[in-house]
């Protein structure tokens, strides 16, 4: 191989970084020729990704199930990437902006076209056989997708819609108290919290606090209008408000009537639908046009925030309607 100018520039500078540090050049050369070549098995922890499929039953299909939540809660990591990315940028630019929205729609998008893997994967029999064994777990408990609306979001607007302009301007903390998914959390009968909302809040209130605390002047929303401030074109702000638009449709709506559309398939039944493993009224918590959470109202006709997500409802339901 030759020596090239070019080769030796870079040798040199990697040696001015290692010995920036106070550390020895050579004692890291010997370190790479001991060091053997990654693989792809190594890399990506085949072994332990494969072994963290653990069933609670003997049901055939229960892996299914667990396969495809680890998929899920992976897909948000990367979404969280993108969130962490654009809240920590100290000169966000419109061109990383977007493309980074255009990731967390791509995610959203691939999580939503998934779904047939629950929503028709499993055979209605078999889940039924091991659903019970899960309780009081739910995919309620997803801390990281609550992650995610706090970091799309100002905490207000994912405020149970029956109290946000009572705490419009209260503190962070008494805005948390009343987030929508908490009225969500309770048994229909009762009005008491589930179990399953009694746990997870347990387990990750404060992580929930510290979030949105940390994401109050960063979020999503908030680095949108920084960028108005600065100025955009007007095609960059028509490129940017589709966006955005696209994202609130993905996470509020799409991706909640997804689950929907599944429960209604597999908890449908007369008289009585059956209830969640984690005790929550999903028929009232799921449909988006209950819950009217809007990440970015000033993006949206008057029309469209009341009217939200009846159309993909009704839609969903006359599909469910015309299968049976």
């Amino acid at each position: 191989m030759e020596w090239t100018p070019e080769l030796m520039e870079k040798l040199t500078a990697l040696r001015g970084k290692i010995e920036s540090t106070g550390q020895d050049f050579e004692t890291y050369v010997d370190g790479w020729q001991r060091a053997q070549f990654k693989n792809y098995w190594d890399y990506i922890q085949l072994e332990t990704l494969l072994s963290l499929q653990r069933p609670v039953t003997d049901v055939q299909d229960e892996p299914i199930f667990i396969i495809y939540h680890q998929i899920t809660e992976l897909y948000f990591k990367l979404a969280r990437i993108e969130i962490d990315a654009i809240a920590s940028a100290e000169a966000l630019e419109v061109s990383d902006f977007k493309e980074r929205i255009d990731r967390l729609n791509r995610y959203f998008g691939a999580l939503r076209s998934s779904f047939g893997v629950m929503e028709k994967g499993m055979k209605k029999s078999e889940f039924l056989a091991f659903r019970d064994a899960l309780a009081p777990a739910s995919g309620f408990q997803s801390a990281q997708y609550r992650m995610i609306e706090l970091g799309c979001a100002p905490v207000i607007n994912i405020v149970a819609e029956s109290k946000r302009e009572e705490l419009l301007r209260s503190s962070i903390e008494e805005q948390m108290e009343a987030i929508y998914w908490r009225d969500g959390a309770k048994i229909e009968s009762t009005g008491q919290p589930a179990y399953t909302a009694v746990q997870f809040i347990e387990k990750y209130w404060d992580d929930f606090l510290f979030a949105a605390e940390s994401y109050e002047h960063c979020n999503i929303w908030e680095r949108f209008c920084e960028l108005k401030r600065n100025g955009l074109s007007d095609e960059e702000l028509v490129s940017l408000e589709n966006a955005l638009r696209l994202l609130d449709l993905n996470v509020n709506v799409n991706w909640p009537l997804q689950h929907y559309k599944t429960a209604v398939r597999y908890l449908s039944k007369k008289p009585t639908d059956i209830a969640a493993t984690g005790g929550t009224n999903w028929q009232k918590y799921l449909p988006p046009r209950f819950q009217r959470r809007i990440f970015y109202p000033e993006l949206w006709t008057e029309t469209q925030q009341a009217e939200w997500g009846k159309s993909w409802v009704e839609d969903v339901l006359r599909e469910i309607e015309g299968v049976k």
